[in-house]
């Protein structure tokens, strides 16, 4: 059932942004959409959303607006930019960022955000692109008791489970401690079944076996169904809000960089330490 905000924007047509739009829509929200990508229209109009051509018709339209952009800096340009939508919006409308970005981002962005009335709230998710699909996902809540409760009955659309951690900020640290340690868990499968592989040891047949046993996590679970395009780039922001905070996270360090050369090979374990 759509909570009383019953028209709802969202920016970004995405992997993870199309299943988003198609389950929003079969809970009763009418959705309008902004893709830079003029070609997602079909894609969109398809799951019964609306594309719009422009961020400003989202802005006059919508009390809730939704960003699931890749970069902070797309956040950036779309809210604060030189025709970012805060100035646009109604007062007392909601702006959810469902993208990974920094906490400091969001702070910056709230603080913008109250001159105008706005609320703000971070959003982001977790389980991946299998869960979206699902309408599973896990989403992260930071903000205000006020600004959460009314984004929470449109995250519920597409979200098995919502949990606000905090204030403005805590749900992107949520999502970066959830990045840390999905990350780190990936690069140990990695190193664990590369040396079983070279051992002669079936990778199937053990992997079922981890499953079961005390090895057993998320990354290993979804072995060859996950993409490492967004490790650096999460890596990147722990790296930033560690030592924002004066912290040394040396396994994250190393993880990062590991990820780095990993992404291009993906699962070849024939390939890895070579």
């Amino acid at each position: 059932m759509a909570s009383q905000q019953t028209t709802v924007g969202l920016l970004g047509a995405g992997r993870m942004g199309l299943p988003i739009i198609g389950h929003l829509v079969d809970h009763g929200f009418t959705v309008l959409v902004h893709d830079i990508d003029p070609g997602k229209d079909a894609a969109v109009t398809e799951r019964g959303a609306r594309f719009v051509r422009t961020t400003r018709e989202i802005a006059q339209d919508c009390d809730t607006v939704m960003v699931c952009v890749g970069y902070e800096e797309q956040l950036r340009e779309i809210m604060l930019g030189t025709d970012g939508m805060l100035g646009a919006l109604r007062e007392g409308a909601v702006v959810a960022v469902l993208s990974t970005v920094s906490p400091e981002v969001m702070s910056g962005l709230a603080e913008a955000a109250q001159k105008h009335g706005v609320h703000v709230v971070d959003a982001p998710v977790c389980r991946g692109s299998w869960a979206a699909d699902a309408g599973e996902l896990l989403s992260l809540l930071g903000g205000t008791e006020e600004a959460t409760a009314k984004f929470t009955g449109v995250a519920d659309a597409y979200s098995a489970d919502v949990v606000r951690i905090g204030d403005i900020g805590a749900g992107q640290v949520a999502k970066a401690v959830n990045n840390l340690i999905l990350w780190a868990c990936l690069v140990a499968d990695h190193e664990g079944l590369a040396l079983a592989h070279r051992h002669g040891v079936d990778i199937d047949t053990l992997r079922e076996a981890l499953k079961m046993s005390s090895a057993a996590n998320h990354a290993l679970d979804n072995w060859n169904n996950q993409t490492m395009a967004w490790a650096e780039d999460d890596m990147k922001i722990v790296s930033e809000m560690a030592t924002a905070k004066g912290i040394g996270l040396p396994q994250a360090a190393v993880n990062r960089e590991v990820c780095r050369v990993l992404k291009p090979r993906r699962y070849d374990l024939s390939r890895y330490g070579a």
